[in-house]
Order: C-alpha cells, then structure tokens, then sequence
C-alpha cells in the first residue's frame, strides 16, 4: 500500500486526505476547548474507527452516532460515552439496553411519551438508569419537541420525574444552518437557536430541574460560533471532519479545508452532443443537491468550466458551461476529481475509503453500515 499513488486507485474510489482530516478535527477540539465547551463530535458523516479516534483526540469518548448499527461498531471497537442521537426507535428500545448495561455510558434521545413509557417498561440491570435526552426542535423543523410549546417542559418534567431514567439533557440539531448563505447568516441562526435552548434551560431550572446539560450542534454553526455558545455543555458537529461543496456554498468552510474527493475516469467521447461521459453515476456520487452548484452535482477540481450536468447509475455526463470541449485535453482514461455536494452521502455509497498523504495511499478506512 505505501508503494500505491492515489492515481493508479481504479476509479470510481472515494478518497480521504489524511493532514486535512487532522487539521479539520483539531481545530473543532480547540475551537470549543478555549470555549470552555464538551465537544461531541458525531460519528455519521465517516462511521470508521480511524477517523473517530482522531476526532475524540484519541480518547475513544463522547461521541453521538446517528444509527444503532453505528453505536454497536463503536462500542465493540472500544468508545465509550456515546450518545444514540436520533429519537429512539421502539423495536430497538431492547438493543439500546444491552448497550446501556454494557457501557460505562450510553445515551438515548426521545421526544414524545411513547417512547418514554417504552423505557420504563424496560428496567435496567446492575442499578443502571437510563440516560436520556430530550430532543427538542428550536425551528428546525424535523424531530423534536417545539420548544415554545408546554408540551416541551412537561415532557422534560415527565423525565426527571421517572424511576429508572435520568434526565441527562436537551438536545437541539441547528440543522437550519443549511439554509444559510454566508458566515453572518450562520451565526445569526447559531445564536438564535442558542437563545432558545438557554431560555429552555432556563424553564427547566426554574420548574426544579437543575442539572441537565445542554448541547446543540451542526457544523455550520460549530465552524463560526457565536460567544453565547459558551454557556453550553456540549456541541455535536459531524460533517466538519471531511466538510464538501455543500459547506463550501453555505459558507462553513474553504476548499483548501475539504478532505473528500471522488476519483472518476473519462470512458467516452461524444462530440455530437459536446459531452464527456466519466466512470462515475450516482452509485459512486450521491444525488443530493439536486445538482444546484453551478457545476452541477459536484465541484470538478481544477476545471471551473466543467459541469457535471446528470448521472445514471453508473455513468456521468460532463459538458462544458460555455463554449466547445477540447477533447485532447480530456483523452479517454484521463482522472477527474470531484468534490462531493455532500460529503455524508456520497460516503455511504463506498465500502472503503482510500487514505492519502501527498498523493500516496497510506491506509484504507472500512466504515460500518446498517441501521
């Protein structure tokens, strides 16, 4: 392997540049220890060993993971302090468990008293409690509690309440930092979703609930918080690690910061229809975007007149954005590199990453899959 160039790797192969992975985890790590905040990055945009070992620093603690398959690899590798962040499912409650008298420390999240009333029908062994979040939605519009709603403190209320359960903390996914366009965008979203989680807090103290800690996360906001943030007890970005063209366009992130590349070849001429046809479809490139770059469903490194105009299952089209393609320039078997929309996506479609450093592969990640 230490003899094999990223250019003899056939294509379509998803790679992973070593130093900016590092770079990336190591600044996050810093970013919220001056801060005074926990970091809990989460393991969903790479599900691999290496990578989450290098996010933690090299302590095996305190991640979140998004499927219980994930939270099995994890603590079968190892990691402890982990966090089942995704509103429990009730044909897993047995599995979570296991996993809850395994572990020193294991997590769930809930938002409704379904699955609450599933917990307490399940007591843990060995005197363990469970330890739970409470997910609420500060108008990010997926799962969750409304924060504004009564129904959020009743339903924190009913935690802290419960024998066998502990109300760990309230868990807030900023997602709606995806809209966002631009540094100050981002940051207005970060301390709106912030205020809202403090003032929750505040609620919660107030009724008698002192303790339960507070996070938020979402890798725009994590890359440019705002000073308020440092009132919280943890973040969870995730995406960050690898970062894509997606983070690029929202303004999280730089180019020289994304770790990610999707290597494709060139299999075909087609003058007729001024295209060229590459290695790599949407099995090898995930869909998502929608194709909104001006590039198309991807950033094709080094060739800002190049458009990744559609893909089938195993085929891309490529096609200039102005003008006639040089076809000499791009000779069948030539490489393209292609920065992913979305980093998290287009690597659940690879059963291995190829690590690089200086255009020389010098390791393989095998990330775990299933739910």
């Amino acid at each position: 392997m230490e003899d094999t160039l990223v250019s003899d790797l056939c294509t379509p192969v998803f790679i992973v540049d070593l130093q900016k992975v590092k770079q990336n985890a190591q600044a996050m790590l810093e970013r919220f220890q001056q801060m005074g905040v926990q970091l809990r990055p989460h393991m969903k945009t790479h599900k691999t060993v290496e990578c989450g070992e290098i996010m933690t620093g090299g302590s095996r603690r305190c991640i979140a993971v998004s499927t219980l398959a994930e939270a099995a690899f994890y603590a079968e590798h190892g990691f402890d302090d982990i966090l089942y962040a995704y509103p429990i499912p009730l044909d897993k409650v047995e599995r979570c468990a296991q996993l809850s008298e395994e572990l020193v420390l294991f997590h769930v999240l809930i938002d409704s008293r379904v699955a609450l009333q599933q917990l307490r029908t399940r007591p843990l062994k060995g005197g363990k409690v469970w330890r739970v979040w409470l997910k609420l939605d500060c108008d990010n519009g997926r799962a969750g509690v409304p924060h504004s709603e009564p129904a959020a403190l009743l339903l924190a209320q009913d935690i802290f309440q419960s024998e066998g359960v502990e109300l760990t903390g309230i868990y807030v996914h900023c997602g709606n930092t995806y809209s966002c366009s631009g540094e100050e965008h981002i940051k207005a979203i970060a301390q709106k979703t912030t205020t809202f989680i403090l003032h929750f807090m505040e609620k919660m103290k107030a009724a008698g609930m002192d303790g339960p800690k507070s996070s938020i996360g979402s890798t725009p906001s994590c890359s440019h918080p705002v000073q308020d943030m440092a009132q919280l007890s943890e973040v969870h970005p995730g995406n960050y690690i690898f970062y894509d063209a997606q983070q690029m366009k929202i303004g999280s992130c730089k180019l020289e910061q994304v770790a990610v590349r999707v290597l494709t070849r060139v299999i075909g001429h087609y003058p007729s229809r001024n295209q060229l046809l590459v290695d790599c479809g949407w099995a090898g490139l995930s869909h998502d975007g929608g194709g909104c770059l001006p590039t198309g469903y991807a950033i094709i490194e080094g060739h800002p007149n190049l458009r990744l105009l559609s893909m089938t299952q195993e085929h891309g089209r490529v096609e200039p954005i102005s003008g006639n393609l040089d076809y000499k320039k791009f000779p069948i078997g030539a490489m393209l590199c292609l920065i992913p929309y979305h980093a998290c996506a287009t690597a659940m479609m690879h059963a291995i990453f190829f690590v690089h450093s200086e255009g020389k592969v010098v390791d393989k990640w095998t990330p775990t899959r299933g739910w």
